[in-house]
């Protein structure tokens, strides 16, 4: 999924690769990529046998970034396992072997049940918001770099905040950016 998201949304991809290479630097003998060349710092794979996932937003994740979620397993696609957007109103055949990349703190999502003789899994892949404010703080907490900044260095980020969501989506691409 790390080619399909660098390739659909570059500048997004290099931001994640660009944090994940910082706490790297920070921290080489903790930190380690879950596998060469990923752009996300964590996985979660659910080992069903049938798993199902209720309408949800992943609130921790980056608000304007992305998620890998890819099925696995032995199951119908045209009766069940489907994958659910309910804010956008999408229901997607989501075979075995399918991928997406959606903006999972952003946009509910879920997946249909399956028959009860068959397997589904799911392998996610994400970043949580916290880790890029991690690296934005200097590699502190919000609390230590409030207590150590200057007044000048608050107000910056006080500017800073006010053009962030901006500043997210202008790293997503948009259809004029194909049209070559």
């Amino acid at each position: 999924m790390t080619g399909y998201f660098k390739a659909f949304a570059p500048r997004l991809h290099a931001y994640y690769m660009e944090t994940i290479d910082q706490l790297i630097s920070w921290s080489p003998l903790r930190v380690k990529r879950n596998y060469d060349g990923t752009a996300f710092a964590a996985i979660t794979v659910n080992f069903g046998p049938r798993t199902v996932s209720i309408p949800h937003r992943d609130w921790a994740n980056l608000s304007w970034g992305w998620c890998s979620i890819s099925a696995l397993g032995n199951f119908d696609p045209d009766k069940g396992g489907h994958m659910v957007l309910w804010d956008l109103g999408l229901i997607i055949r989501f075979p075995r072997g399918s991928s997406i990349l959606i903006p999972s703190a952003m946009v509910r999502h879920s997946n249909a049940s399956i028959g009860t003789t068959e397997t589904r899994y799911s392998f996610a892949q994400y970043s949580a918001s916290g880790l890029f404010r991690w690296v934005d703080n200097g590699f502190v907490t919000d609390e230590e770099w409030l207590s150590k900044s200057s007044t000048t260095e608050k107000e910056k980020r006080e500017e800073a905040r006010k053009t962030r969501w901006h500043d997210g989506l202008s790293m997503l691409s948009n259809i004029s950016e194909y049209r070559k």
